[in-house]
């Protein structure tokens, strides 16, 4: 698989530099994100997208957008930070990964003096001199460095995703995904396709359909992009075609990822997943959500609780550049839906597999503030049971319909 890095720090190490997403696949072009209004505009628009990928890049945005403030005095600084950790954090609501990742960021920062909003000994006046700028300096490099734990920790969580799902991909299998839950929308080799790409690159020969994924095309421009740029077998279909294909007895197998989780093991992710979780079911097709722990909210009770981000009208009513709805008429945009815990098959995080009945109440951030993630017991259920469809589909035929 040809590396891609959606995010990282930028050569001269003063910015994160990302893939602008918007322009794939016609422009691949890389930008270098300094300020905090680079990191809210980019995330907001999504040049830089994807769960996983936006928490890493709020999180080593924070940083980059500190760092010129290096020499304020302690007390103003972290004033700063707060002030731009509310901006960045409010950027997207309904992807836990950032909210996540900008509290943990400011957690590291209490950490460095003991409390998040508490004073320094030394000059707090505001000289450019004495303690408290010296203590600046301190908390800007110690939040560069969780930053990059942060980075390097999903690129970790992405490889340990694709190795515990390896297993849900049989031989030639013919996998279904939606939107685009790969190298692009985090630090690493994605989470969705994760599996994938292990498959690939043990001899497996899958085979992808990638839904479009209306209305931003996610499917259609990355992830048939990344997937054909890593020598995997891809087909884009319309979304409206998916059942069809499963009727047709095309589709082995759907996997998606994941923007929130809740303890019941409700999913929010890319609008039309529901949908696509239905229509398996009815197909007898297994349904398989992959997400690192930092997706999963414990604090949620179940997805009727989740925040779903609206957006524009522009992005429906102005596709391709021309008016696709006609003037006067209204548009209702979400950007996510919400699948039921009991129309998943099994839930891969880098943790395990996860199967029904879910209950997520000890895993993710907890509400006391501690960023360690709850690790109950690993003994889940043999996976062979409920990929038996999937694994009878790709043994019963010579070779994949493509």
């Amino acid at each position: 698989m040809t590396s891609i890095e959606a995010v990282r720090w930028s050569p001269d190490a003063g910015g994160v530099r990302i893939i602008d997403q918007r322009l794939l696949p016609n422009e691949y072009v890389e930008r270098d994100l300094r300020s905090v209004d680079d990191i809210c505009e980019a995330i907001a628009t999504l040049a830089v997208r994807g769960a996983p990928a936006i928490g890493v890049a709020g999180a080593m945005g924070l940083a980059a957008s500190l760092a010129p403030f290096a020499h304020e005095a302690d007390d103003r600084t972290r004033e700063r930070m707060r002030a731009h950790a509310s901006r960045i954090r409010a950027a997207r609501p309904t992807a836990i990964n950032l909210s996540w990742a900008i509290d943990r960021m400011l957690r590291r920062a209490g950490e460095v003096t003991g409390d998040v909003t508490g004073d320094v000994t030394g000059d707090a006046t505001g000289d450019a001199t004495g303690g408290a700028a010296g203590a600046a300096t301190a908390l800007v490099a110690a939040l560069r460095a969780e930053a990059t734990a942060i980075l390097d920790e999903d690129r970790e969580c992405c490889r340990r995703i694709g190795e515990h799902g390896l297993a849900l991909i049989p031989e030639r299998a013919r996998v279904l995904t939606h939107c685009n839950a790969g190298a692009l929308a985090t630090a690493g080799i994605g989470t969705a396709l994760a599996p994938v790409y292990l498959a690939a690159a043990a001899g497996r020969a899958p085979m992808v359909y990638a839904g479009e994924t209306r209305p931003l095309l996610q499917g259609s421009r990355l992830s048939a992009w990344e997937l054909r740029r890593a020598g995997v077998d891809v087909c884009v279909i319309a979304d409206g075609a998916a059942a069809s294909l499963m009727a047709r007895g095309v589709i082995d197998l759907v996997i998606v990822g994941a923007d929130r989780i809740a303890a019941n093991g409700d999913v929010a992710n890319k609008i039309g997943t529901y949908a696509l979780a239905v229509a398996a079911r009815h197909h007898d097709i297994p349904f398989y959500v992959a997400a690192p722990l930092s997706t999963f909210d414990r604090n949620v009770a179940t997805g009727a609780a989740i925040v779903i981000e609206q957006r524009g009208r522009e992005e429906i009513a102005g596709a391709f550049g021309r008016a696709t709805v006609p003037d006067g008429v209204r548009v209702e945009n979400p950007a996510f839906d919400v699948t039921p815990a009991a129309l998943i098959s099994a839930i891969i995080s880098d943790g395990g597999v996860h199967r029904a009945p879910f209950d997520f109440r000890a895993w993710g951030p907890p509400p006391d503030g501690h960023d360690t993630l709850g690790a109950p017991d690993l003994a889940h259920r043999s996976d062979a049971g409920e990929n038996s469809s999937a694994r009878t589909r790709a043994a019963a035929r010579s070779g994949p319909l493509r």
